[in-house]
């Protein structure tokens, strides 16, 4: 149950970042980097009258059915809530703020609303769901040809990116190429960053308290193997365990406590899959 509220609140979070970084930066300059998002923008640009929320909401019913379809009905459905949940975020935002763009320098304002929806896009990318429209399609060709996510979604960004030329002019196009290049990148870099974890070697004289430690209170698992010294040729048992950083801070901070002589080293790896971690798929 906590585990399922806290991808519930991870999942909010990046649709609302999404929402924020798409209607308070991208849209009001007419940033088309991408996604259905914008499609949207461009559609709006010529029929001002129909909302960027409605546009969104009516392009997505289509790829909702083909994500279901080709990945299952876990993603489709997740999908479903955050595309809609970020279209009608964005309707509130039309409703509570009028737009108008924040700044007058349009690279600044396509840096920031990339940062922030890039950011967000990698939280729900990373709870297994995507923000929808074009990041379904980017979501297939990630499944199918094992291309990172960032760049999947990079392809069919390209084409909206195209079109935006088309719109608005080849300068803003190019700002949007810009944009969907540095938002895949980000995406992928929030991915692994989320991801990232900590293999820990322990060599200890307190190692049944460390042993316990690791398995009581962070309730990780634990694996205990024994070398030879080389230089006084003693056997030690050595711990070792694959942790998130902030279960790491709490590891290193108790062994500091009680073996302030303890011998650490610490690995980075960028994925996990197995039992207590990600699924092997």
């Amino acid at each position: 149950m906590k585990s399922k509220l806290k991808n519930f609140s991870l999942i909010l979070l990046g649709t609302f970042l999404v929402a924020f970084g798409t209607y308070f930066f991208l849209a009001p300059n007419e940033i088309a980097a991408g996604g259905i998002s914008g499609a949207a923008i461009i559609i709006n640009s010529i029929f001002p009258n129909i909302p960027i929320g409605i546009l969104m909401m009516a392009m997505e019913v289509i790829l909702f059915t083909i994500g279901i379809i080709v990945i299952g009905p876990v993603f489709g459905g997740k999908t479903v809530f955050c595309s809609f949940t970020i279209s009608g975020m964005m309707l509130l935002l039309e409703w509570l703020f009028p737009k108008h763009p924040l700044s007058n320098d349009v690279l600044v304002q396509l840096i920031f609303g990339i940062l922030i929806s890039g950011l967000g896009m990698g939280i729900v990318f990373n709870q297994g769901a995507s923000t929808g429209g074009t990041d379904i399609i980017g979501k297939i060709i990630n499944k199918y040809f094992k291309i990172s996510i960032g760049k999947s979604v990079l392809i069919p960004d390209i084409v909206v990116t195209a079109a935006a030329s088309l719109v608005f002019g080849i300068d803003k196009g190019l700002y949007a190429i810009l944009g969907v290049i540095i938002n895949s990148t980000i995406i992928d870099k929030v991915i692994k960053s989320i991801n990232t974890y900590k293999h820990v070697a322990i060599i200890s004289n307190e190692g049944e308290k460390i042993k316990s430690y690791i398995v009581d209170k962070l309730q990780r698992s634990a694996t205990v193997y024994y070398a030879k010294g080389a230089y006084k040729n003693n056997e030690r048992e050595v711990i070792t365990t694959v942790i998130s950083r902030k279960e790491f801070f709490k590891l290193k901070e108790y062994i500091s406590l009680i073996d302030d002589r303890a011998f650490i080293t610490v690995n980075e790896i960028n994925e996990v899959l197995g039992e207590g971690f990600q699924n092997i798929i």
